[in-house]
């Protein structure tokens, strides 16, 4: 070859490399959904709104956290029951999660590149929600067999800090600049507020009866719990860490979401397997009041919004689907079907 052609050569190579990261970076976001009946992890393509993939993880998979990056997502389980494992239930959860109370469980890493489990790390007793700090570097599982928060560390891939808590610690959610982990504990009717710092429990905030799940608002001015057993949220004043307000929603609310511009809050009402609640609760952020009542399928559970703040992804436990929100026209656009006993969901960047 007339190494007079070597630079034209180059440039095409140069372009088609620069083509394929402009392809990567525009790839659509993905949701990834924790089925726990059947211990998989559904993995849901937004642009064409099918599921795509099926990842087998542990049993009992129960919640689910992408990192901020995207590139990871991990996702509590119970690793390998015992053969004789019941389906016990109770308000605010359900299904094998709850079968495994007296064994370690796990927190697996997945790859969102490929979709394939890269870690496990043994936690506490009953693992069942998990946070990322903004860094990717932390991972924070709530054991609610154990009353305690278990600290991973992401790349050494082993718990190096266990936090207590309140009674049977459930949803948990950092605050917007990472310092502070609030945890709802079920059981034990407050919300825990840990310093990430120092690895310690500060406060407990009386809440209510059922704290399932807490969140924030983007801007940190508020944070919230839902109360499974009063059909209500609580909305909580970060800075003086006081309940300011409870507001009704459905029945059985159990995950809650703020969209980016922290003007609404979506609340996932569950309801129970006898009488499934079939909606989302929107709660405008100003006047503290219910503006719309979004229909999902039956037991709606988890509820995440998308970084644009137009769509919002419900996990439907009873039905086995995924309900995609139109947050602009407040209506279902999409029905999305999954595995079984659908709960956590999250959505890559």
């Amino acid at each position: 070859m007339n190494i007079r052609h070597h630079p034209m050569r180059f440039t095409l190579l140069s372009a088609c490399l620069a083509l394929g990261g402009i392809s990567a970076a525009l790839a659509a976001p993905k949701v990834y959904v924790a089925n726990e009946t059947d211990g998989t992890v559904s993995v849901i393509a937004t642009d064409t709104r099918q599921t795509v993939r099926t990842v087998t993880v542990g049993a009992g998979a129960h919640n689910v956290q992408a990192t901020a990056d995207g590139q990871r997502v991990w996702v509590t389980n119970n690793g390998t029951p015992p053969a004789d494992a019941g389906h016990a239930a109770h308000q605010g959860m359900s299904g094998a999660a709850h079968a495994a109370m007296a064994t370690s469980g796990e927190v697996w890493a997945i790859d969102t590149a490929t979709d394939t489990v890269v870690g496990k790390v043994p936690v506490g007793n009953h693992p069942a929600h998990v946070v990322v700090s903004p860094d990717g570097r932390w991972v924070y599982v709530t054991n609610g067999g154990d009353n305690t928060v278990s600290v991973v560390d992401a790349g050494a891939m082993k718990v190096v800090a266990t936090i207590a808590t309140g009674a049977f610690p459930h949803g948990i959610r950092l605050s917007p600049d990472g310092q502070l982990a609030y945890v709802a504990n079920l059981k034990g009717g407050t919300v825990s507020v840990i310093d990430t710092a120092s690895r310690k429990e500060v406060e407990s905030i009386p809440v209510g009866k059922g704290p399932a799940q807490v969140g924030f608002t983007g801007d940190g001015r508020l944070a919230f719990v839902s109360l499974s057993q009063e059909n209500q949220v609580a909305v909580i004043d970060p800075r003086t860490r006081k309940v300011l307000r409870k507001v009704p929603v459905g029945n059985g609310p159990i995950q809650l979401f703020a969209t980016p511009d922290s003007q609404r809050l979506l609340v996932a009402n569950q309801g129970n397997r006898k009488t499934p609640g079939r909606t989302v609760s929107v709660i405008d952020l100003t006047s503290f009041k219910v503006t719309a009542s979004i229909r999902t399928g039956r037991g709606a559970h988890g509820v995440v919004v998308d970084a644009d703040g137009r769509l919002a992804y419900v996990s439907n436990l009873y039905d086995n689907t995924v309900t995609v929100i139109d947050l602009a026209a407040h209506k279902p656009v999409a029905t999305v079907p999954v595995g079984a006993g659908p709960n956590g969901i999250s959505v890559t960047p």
